[in-house]
């Protein structure tokens, strides 16, 4: 255990709440260290702190300073890519390899970001004889992050980068329960030696107080929120009142739909990996499979094989397959939909559940579980799971498959496989998603956006168009007049 008390990041310093959570490893259970709880008290700092770097230093208004800043943040997550790697195993759960993959994307991201950042332009017209408007597009101010546990680091970056390179200060509410990733996180961005105090602001939080706030305070006039879609209307409604800008990426069901010219080869690895890449805990989880009847035997054979093949294990042992779920609750959460799933018809294919033998029964592991519906009503279809359950439909016609993905009020992301080129354009403009993967799952790029659509969310991440949440317009209009004669 690490003796030493997490803190909170606020205005270039650490801050002590006073207030102490224990932080678990979710493969043992075993505490790995403390970490001051932040609040609204810590929200108001951090607040305070972003709105003076704002008014005061040359931040909004320097797109080469935030350009050099991101880059210096490239660089700094690049040399401390191991330990990020180490601690998220650690505390997340992730196995090494899905670890490495989070930490990976993190460096490409923060460049992307500072080359935009020198390239972000209004534009002057000259829309009748005389008239000269200048189109300014300028920073909102502060910032409000609030950031999931299942991939905090990413995550966070996802939304604090565009924030950055838009000119606009931020302040971050990690997960509590991904409090020693969060002090090891600031202590890399406190690298970055030309980030002008008070830009940055993290705090640690497993409440609710300290986003409260932000969500609250006019001093924030933005929200990037990555979360639940039940999470995204409360907030969305209560800073309404000032009428307050949300970019919201929200939950998602994502459908896997499997024609009968697929290639089954490829198919049966990636249906796996779509359900236990990150222990299922992932936004864009391939969580509904969707498959034709001519082939939907052979697929759930093989798929089942291979779901009962998984290796649950901790990141420490390199064997294994998938890591534990983020804590005990959510154990017993997922298991109760699938009990309810089965008490209401579904047939089980593969029984997976919590592991209650053996050294693993200390932590928090789940084996993959396969449910076949005819249902598309029931609540393990519609609702998202948030672990590795996958529900397997048997479709017949194309228009079947159509209206079974978006029998749903999610619409983040979708997957299609087949080999027949015109049906997966004509499948992919139909379905409502998104993102709409063609003979592959989970392919995101720094330069595409990506976002949902339906209860899925509102506005983009990634792309050019991520700025977006953080850019007001505003037009300067000059009456220099007509050529004197």
């Amino acid at each position: 255990m690490n003796a030493t008390v997490a803190l909170n990041w606020i205005d270039g310093e650490w801050v002590d709440s006073g207030n102490y959570r224990e932080s678990i490893d979710p493969a043992t259970y075993n505490v790995i260290g403390r970490y001051a709880e932040g609040g609204s008290s810590e929200a108001e700092r951090g607040i305070n702190a972003a709105r003076h770097a704002f008014e005061t230093t040359p931040w909004k208004d320097d797109a080469s300073l935030r350009s050099k800043v991101l880059l210096e943040l490239a660089d700094a997550f690049e040399r401390n890519t191991q330990a990020l790697i180490e601690i998220l195993s650690l505390e997340n759960g992730k196995v090494k390899a899905e670890a490495g993959f989070e930490v990976g994307m993190v460096p490409s991201k923060l460049r992307y970001y500072a080359a935009l950042a020198r390239t972000e332009y209004g534009k002057a017209a000259e829309p009748k004889p005389g008239k000269i408007s200048l189109l300014l597009r300028q920073p909102l101010g502060v910032a409000g992050i609030i950031v999931p546990w299942n991939s905090p680091i990413v995550l966070m970056i996802r939304s604090l980068a565009p924030a950055l390179a838009a000119g606009c200060t931020a302040v971050v509410k990690m997960p509590g329960q991904s409090a020693q990733i969060t002090n090891l996180v600031a202590r890399v961005i406190a690298e970055a030696p030309s980030l002008p105090k008070g830009v940055f602001n993290m705090f640690s939080e497993y409440g609710s107080a300290g986003s409260r706030y932000l969500i609250e305070s006019p001093l924030v006039p933005t929200i990037s929120f990555t979360g639940s879609t039940g999470t995204g209307r409360a907030i969305s409604a209560t800073g309404a009142q000032h009428l307050k800008r949300f970019g919201l990426e929200l939950g998602g069901k994502t459908p896997m739909v499997v024609f009968a010219d697929a290639d089954i080869d490829v198919v049966v690895p990636r249906l796996e990996k779509a359900l236990t890449v990150f222990a299922g805990q992932f936004c864009m989880t391939g969580s509904r499979l969707l498959v034709q009847r001519e082939v939907a035997q052979v697929v759930a054979e093989r798929l089942s094989a291979r779901l009962e093949a998984v290796k649950v294990g901790p990141a420490s042992d390199s064997s294994s397959d998938m890591g534990p779920l983020i804590d005990k609750p959510n154990v017993e959460r997922v298991n109760r939909v699938v009990e309810e799933a089965i008490a209401a018809g579904a047939k089980v294919l593969v029984r997976g559940g919590p592991v209650t033998e053996g050294p693993l029964a200390k932590g928090a592991f789940y084996r993959p579980t396969l449910l076949q519906v005819s249902d598309p009503k029931m609540s393990i279809v519609q609702a998202e799971t948030f672990g590795p359950v996958l529900t397997l439909q048997i479709f017949d016609t194309e228009a079947e498959a159509i209206a079974l993905a978006n029998d749903s009020e999610y619409g983040l992301a979708a997957s299609i496989w087949t080999r027949d080129v015109d049906r997966s354009l004509r499948v992919a403009r139909e379905v409502e998603a998104g993102t709409v993967w063609i003979n592959d799952w989970a392919v995101v790029y720094d330069e595409i956006e990506e976002g949902g659509v339906k209860q899925s969310g509102k506005g983009r991440l990634n792309g050019v168009a991520a700025l977006d949440d953080f850019i007001e317009y505003k037009h300067i209009a000059l009456n220099p007049g007509l050529r004197l004669s």
